[in-house]
């Protein structure tokens, strides 16, 4: 019988959300997997928080690591996660839904060690929270300042 391969080392990143400035009375939430919501951890008019929990796999191939969990979405190498919002968002009486995609890519292995090693800290990402349009912040959005950062 062949020795089994020990499992690829993995850690618990926590992230963070902030939407600036969006829209009065629309809700927002969290997606996980195909329809799970998760509301806000923190609201106020000018801004929007989502914490939650990534786990970074240690890569064996060509990859350093992988970003996984029940938020992440996306192919390796494209992982994202959804934050929805109005009807998407699970609010009453929305007349429309919106899904924020939030890209994943610019978490580099740098950010991560800062974020775990001692102290753990949080990974933020900021984003407009309102689109050019007025409506919700939807689509692929851009990241705000230098993307990810260690908070």
């Amino acid at each position: 019988m062949p020795a089994a391969r020990p499992k690829p080392r993995s850690t618990t990143l926590a992230l963070r959300v902030t939407l600036l400035d969006p829209p009065a009375g629309v809700s927002w939430a969290l997606q996980v997997g195909r329809g799970e919501l998760v509301a806000p951890t923190s609201a106020a008019p000018s801004r929007v928080s989502l914490d939650f929990t990534v786990e970074v796999k240690e890569g064996t191939g060509a990859a350093p690591f992988r970003l996984a969990g029940p938020a992440v979405q996306g192919r390796p190498g494209q992982r994202f996660v959804y934050i929805n919002s109005g009807l998407y968002a699970g609010q009453p009486g929305a007349l429309a839904g919106w899904r924020a995609k939030v890209p994943l890519e610019g978490i580099t292995r740098q950010l991560i060690d800062a974020a775990t090693t001692g102290r753990p800290r949080t990974l933020e990402a900021q984003l407009a929270g309102t689109a050019r349009n007025g409506a919700p912040a939807h689509a692929t959005v851009p990241l705000l300042g230098t993307g990810w950062r260690v908070t």
